[in-house]
């Protein structure tokens, strides 16, 4: 018997899906939530800057974290 192979990588229990903003977008329009012109903005600001995931992290943290 011939086994299939898979194209796909193996899945571990690490790993997710990472969507893109388009993506991101369109599925959540169907639940009515769409990001402010400020928050797109920003997100390009991001693109623009080639900033990492970490980074983007950071910048929002500190925008948005609690002031204690």
């Amino acid at each position: 018997m011939k086994q299939r192979s898979s194209k796909l990588p193996p899945v571990s229990a690490s790993s997710g899906v990472v969507l893109g903003r388009s993506a991101f977008r369109q599925i959540s329009a169907v639940e009515g939530i769409k990001l402010s012109k400020e928050s797109e903005t920003l997100f390009s600001d991001f693109d623009r800057q080639g900033l990492s995931a970490e980074e983007r992290r950071r910048a929002l943290l500190e925008r948005h974290a609690r002031k204690a």
